[in-house]
């Protein structure tokens, strides 16, 4: 059934496969795009997705602006969207893709105007307040939360890119406001806070998952995670260092035969068509679980563990501001 398609940072680099492959496949959906700055004089990333969805004339796209590193704002939207499909002037919600991320690398930690740290605000805990003020608005036969995924996200496998593991911490309070930096992990820790911030998406998405499950009203709406793989052409890899840069280019130019031997490595139009597919596709009703592309796989055992999900979810609870009437979910506790 046709319905409307939020994601968030959808001028990001998969976010425009991902628009590119949704209003090919899917053209009689409503698709909600949601940027930092809607402008595209102002914002040359919004440009490029204003240039892509006029390519396609009749498909029903809004272009709106969402501030993640602001909770007030995702508050204030939620509301106003939630407003717009009860007074029918959208259809229900379909999927909602939380597709943004921030990343500080060499650039040190950043905090956001509500004090958080800002990769975990926007990668996570927006999100987390976002979905759950939307749920009320979602189709809840067929509704479906869909949160990124990364192999950083695993505690238990190195990167070769940095040093510092992913974990869980015993202080929750290192999520948002960690502490200083030594100057020669500057680089590392940012990894590892990425790393952590995707961690949390992927508890939330098993832990969301399982309450949904509980609740009568919301048992057909199913979460789930997707890692979109390594993606070289990203814009994400800005950030890198220099050496690693200069790796990343030789990979993606290296792309169209690499493609057929690794799944390691992706374009952003394989992943965004991927992203599409698990997000929208009938196939995929009622999957949930941890998805590499379109193929089932399993995230860290970390990410099943009900005492780690709690502590999470009643952090986000606490740092997000959620009383219980802003959410129509029975299990938030």
């Amino acid at each position: 059934m046709n319905g409307t398609v939020l994601i968030t940072g959808a001028n990001g680099s998969l976010a425009l496969g991902f628009t590119k492959s949704f209003l090919s496949l899917y053209p009689n959906h409503t698709l909600i795009a949601t940027v930092r700055n809607p402008s595209p004089e102002k914002d040359p990333n919004t440009a490029k997705l204003v240039q892509l969805v006029s390519k396609y004339p009749k498909a029903n796209v809004l272009i709106e602006g969402l501030d993640l590193s602001n909770l007030a704002n995702v508050r204030s939207f939620a509301e106003k969207l939630s407003t717009r499909i009860h007074a029918r002037e959208l259809p229900r919600l379909t999927a909602v893709i939380c597709n943004a991320a921030s990343i500080s690398l060499g650039g040190g930690q950043k905090f956001t105007s509500d004090g958080y740290e800002t990769t975990f605000q926007i990668s996570h805990l927006s999100h987390y307040l976002l979905v759950l003020k939307l749920l009320d608005s979602m189709d809840v036969r067929s509704g479906r939360i869909v949160m990124l995924g990364s192999i950083t996200h695993y505690i238990d496998k190195p990167n070769p890119f940095y040093s510092l593991k992913t974990y869980a911490p015993d202080d929750i309070e290192e999520l948002v406001k960690p502490g200083p930096d030594l100057p020669s992990l500057v680089y590392d820790r940012g990894f590892q806070r990425y790393g952590m911030a995707k961690l949390a998406n992927v508890t939330f998405a098993n832990d969301l998952n399982r309450r949904l499950k509980k609740d009568p009203k919301l048992s057909n709406v199913f979460a789930m995670s997707m890692d979109p793989g390594g993606l070289p052409s990203s814009r994400g890899q800005a950030e890198q260092k220099f050496s690693l840069r200069l790796i990343f280019g030789v990979i993606n130019f290296m792309m169209p035969v690499l493609k057929h031997l690794t799944t390691e490595f992706r374009t952003t139009d394989d992943s965004g068509r991927d992203l599409a597919a698990v997000s929208v596709d009938p196939v995929f009703h009622g999957k949930s679980g941890y998805f590499v592309g379109q193929i089932q796989g399993n995230s860290t055992p970390a990410s099943d563990d009900l005492e780690w999900q709690k502590r999470l979810w009643n952090a986000c609870w606490k740092w997000a501001g959620l009383s219980d009437g802003e959410t129509i979910l029975q299990d938030c506790s």
